[in-house]
């Protein structure tokens, strides 16, 4: 089954928000090495290769290749590692990578940032050149011209040149046959997914105005312009790459906390900061961005609702101080005592007698206490 799926690298917690990197055409995961790691920490990041690049099989595109092909394989990876939706950041061809998945399989991508990368790329004729001209005399030539295309003068990335030196010449040629047929500009509007567009300033391949267009056309996306940064910014520039990410991809956090305090209230959650150490800190991360910045925020379910199933499940466990905890969420989010003395009805029948009596208690404290605060 291996050999049917692109090369991958995973790192960071398996319970973190999934945050997929794509690569150039021409490298490998390398091309991330300073900048994967630090976004490990919050996410859980897969690298993975282009056919023919790094550890990936030649085998898996062919001549005709689209972008659209190379999308279904991310996809196919993304099923393997059981990913249903995922971050996704992408340079160059990985962007276009990343623009197909955002206009076509919307529902994948949570959020979305493109780097170095454009709608299209300066028409097809170049890239069937390039593909002909790799059929037939393969990569060493092309690969003595790397630096200058992808890097400012003065700068080199051994290892990624070494890449490109090494990639299958049939797999590269049929990257840039994907390459020659892209052109994703009358998509972009159905792009939905918040989107970051990171252009080097110094890049000839795909200037910041390629990726202005890009822009201007998905709503509300963000530019950021990096000096200093010629094709392969994430080598060249990682520092200025990783903030802009972290600030791009952070947002589950943020939004969790957000909404964590509308749904506990800022006492609580201000007393659960204040009590955090470093070994807590993790956790209350994992909560911040899980529970609350992914479960909670999904508008499948209402908050009544979510509070209702969250306050059987606490009854189910025996969790009463949590249960006292959610007992006061559920007035926020709308509930009445009614509808309270009715879900823990439910939980008579289908969680035991014991179980909800220990639970009427709890409420019955709770419902007082917040009756006499609203007196007071």
């Amino acid at each position: 089954m291996t050999d049917k799926l692109l090369n991958h690298r995973a790192e960071g917690p398996t319970s973190a928000p999934p945050l997929l990197l794509g690569p150039s055409l021409g490298t490998s995961t390398k091309l991330w090495d300073k900048v994967a790691p630090e976004l490990s920490i919050t996410h859980r990041v897969v690298r993975w290769d282009l056919p023919g690049h790094g550890g990936s099989p030649a085998g898996l595109i062919g001549p005709g290749a689209t972008v659209g092909d190379l999308a279904e394989l991310v996809l196919a990876s993304a099923d393997s590692l059981g990913i249903e939706r995922f971050a996704y950041a992408g340079v160059s061809l990985g962007g276009a990578v990343g623009l197909h998945l955002a206009a076509h399989h919307p529902e994948r991508v949570s959020s979305l940032a493109v780097i170095c990368s454009s709608a299209h790329f300066n028409g097809a004729g170049p890239w069937r050149e390039r593909a002909e001209l790799v059929r037939r005399e393969g990569l060493a030539g092309l690969a003595e011209t790397a630096n200058s295309r992808w890097f400012t003068p003065g700068f080199t990335v051994p290892e990624l040149v070494d890449d490109h030196r090494n990639a299958a010449p049939e797999a590269y040629a049929a990257c840039c046959d994907a390459l020659a047929a892209f052109d994703i500009r009358e998509d972009l509007s159905r792009i939905t997914a918040p989107t970051l567009l990171i252009a080097g300033r110094e890049d000839p391949a795909t200037p910041p105005a390629h990726l202005r267009e890009i822009a201007d056309a998905v709503p509300g996306s963000s530019l950021t312009e990096i000096a200093g940064a010629s094709h392969l910014a994430p080598a060249e520039r990682p520092e200025a790459v990783l903030a802009a990410l972290r600030a791009h991809f952070g947002g589950y956090a943020e939004r969790g906390m957000e909404v964590r305090r509308q749904v506990l209230g800022d006492t609580h959650v201000d007393r659960a900061q204040a009590r955090q150490s470093p070994f807590t800190a993790r956790f209350q991360d994992f909560i911040s961005r899980y529970a609350w910045g992914e479960i909670w925020t999904d508008p499948t379910l209402s908050r009544r609702e979510r509070s209702m199933i969250t306050l059987t499940a606490l009854v189910a466990h025996g969790h009463y101080d949590e249960l006292a905890m959610h007992l006061r969420a559920a007035r926020r989010n709308g509930l009445t005592v009614e509808e309270i003395g009715a879900v823990l009805l439910q939980t008579a029948v289908y969680c035991g007698v014991p179980a909800a009596n220990s639970a009427f208690a709890t409420a019955q404290r709770v419902l007082a206490e917040e009756e006499a605060a609203e007196q007071d």
